[in-house]
């Protein structure tokens, strides 16, 4: 499959250089010579100099021969002319990302009918819809839902003091219907056996039926207090998105921002909340709004080092929790290690449905796992799959990788090597960024 991607700004580069990962061919068309140069000189793509919308670049037959085209170009309505100029020009699909929140919110019928957009992709909505959905379940730095929330995956770190601890897997006593799917101990992912401990400060992924996830959640000694007061740092695009999100959710909402402007526009979004424009770093004035009595600290700023020292103070002055948006995916791991609980890339989110949208097919959902180290995956089993009619452990499955559930019809299945595959069943397994591609062709269908 071919993939032309139209701008390689920060997304555009991170997007082409994830699917070259995944062995697709990618074509990259930028205006800008240096950021084409950088393209060329870093990652195993063909670099194009020019203008994606200009009817001329489809001439060049490796454009003209792509089955998708991902338009990330620093303008919205850039990015929906190429589509429609993509779509004009053969192209099957196209993916835009749309920032505005008019064209987003208001108008997507707009965008798909008139604009030949097949996926809007908004970083900052996908980012505070995740941080929105994280901080209702006080448990948990991350939470899936699958198959209609049928099948949910809670990510938590485990304390000196879980029960979960210091004993085999087999000799857990978990809810009915509930799996310990995947470990990351110190930023390296394992796929536990029988024998294999838990140890604290484990990053475990459980996967099970919602009701079993929920009693789980219910059980955790560690668990934060419910979410009652947050305070943001940041009305950018994110902050702006989020801010309405958490006072819909009856939270006491309090906003910092030093740009005025900004300032008014997120006020005129509130009923409640109160938004005020400061310096997020004046301790003073954080003491004054009371950062000791926030259940979580959200910094949104678009500087990734002031993010981190705003959370790292906010913890100083006795914030419960934080949580950091991140645009350099490398700072993921390093803001982890000093302190900060929650680190989201807003790319990373991207991606996911970049991902998603690129291998068609069966597949559902994709979403990105530490640092884009694995991949929780839903698709479709499709008929004549090669894993069609085949019990799970006739399967070639990579041992980094686990089927956790099985929905078929209105039932959900926790699965075991004798566990049958049928066409049209909906899966959910976990997989190694770089066994992905191939691990799901085993579910493709030939028809």
């Amino acid at each position: 499959m071919r993939i032309v991607i139209a701008g390689a700004g920060k997304l555009g580069y991170n997007i082409a250089q994830l699917l070259t990962e995944e062995q697709f061919d990618v074509v990259v068309i930028e205006s800008d010579p240096a950021r084409k140069s950088i393209v060329q000189g870093n990652l195993d793509v063909l670099a194009i100099e020019g203008n994606s919308c200009s009817p001329y670049i489809y001439e060049d037959p490796d454009v003209a021969g792509a089955d998708v085209l991902i338009a990330c170009t620093d303008s919205d309505e850039v990015n929906m002319v190429t589509c429609l100029m993509a779509k004009a020009h053969g192209i099957s699909h196209t993916a835009a990302r749309i920032r505005n929140v008019e064209y987003t919110v208001h108008a997507p019928e707009m965008l798909n009918k008139d604009m030949k957009v097949d996926l809007i992709l908004n970083p900052e909505r996908i980012t505070a819809l995740e941080i929105d959905h994280i901080l209702m379940t006080p448990s948990a730095l991350n939470i899936d839902e699958f198959a209609g929330g049928r099948v949910r995956m809670l990510e938590t770190k485990l304390g000196e003091t879980s029960p979960y601890i210091k004993q085999t897997l087999r000799e857990l006593t978990l809810p009915p219907d509930i799996l310990v799917a995947m470990v990351f101990r110190d930023h390296q992912m394992m796929i536990p056996g029988g024998d294999d401990m838990l140890l604290p400060d484990d990053n475990v992924y459980f996967v099970g039926k919602e009701e079993a996830i929920s009693k789980l959640e219910r059980s955790f000694i560690n668990v934060y207090d419910k979410i009652e007061r947050a305070l943001i740092i940041g009305a950018g695009r994110t902050g702006r998105f989020l801010a309405p999100m958490l006072e819909e959710q009856g939270l006491q909402l309090k906003v910092i921002e030093k740009d005025k402007e900004r300032c008014q526009l997120l006020a005129s979004r509130l009923k409640r909340g109160l938004v005020l424009c400061g310096d997020g770093t004046d301790i003073d004035l954080l003491t004054e709004e009371g950062v000791s009595e926030a259940d979580v600290v959200i910094c949104l700023t678009e500087d990734d080092k002031l993010n981190l020292l705003l959370a790292l103070l906010a913890k100083h002055l006795g914030a419960k929790r934080t949580i950091v948006r991140v645009a350099h995916n490398e700072y993921i791991e390093l803001m982890e290690k000093v302190g900060v609980d929650i680190v989201l890339s807003s790319r990373l989110l991207s991606i996911g449905e970049v991902l998603r949208f690129v291998r068609k097919g069966g597949i559902v959902s994709v979403s990105l796992l530490e640092g884009a180290q694995a991949q929780a995956i839903e698709l479709i089993v499709g008929k004549g799959a090669a894993a069609e009619g085949k019990q799970l452990m006739e399967l070639a499955l990579p041992k980094e990788s686990l089927i956790c559930a099985v929905v078929r019809g209105d039932e959900v299945i926790i699965p075991n090597g004798r566990t049958f595959m049928q066409a049209g069943d909906r899966i959910i397994f976990l997989v190694k960024s770089d066994l992905a591609k191939n691990t799901v062709k085993i579910f493709d269908g030939r028809e």
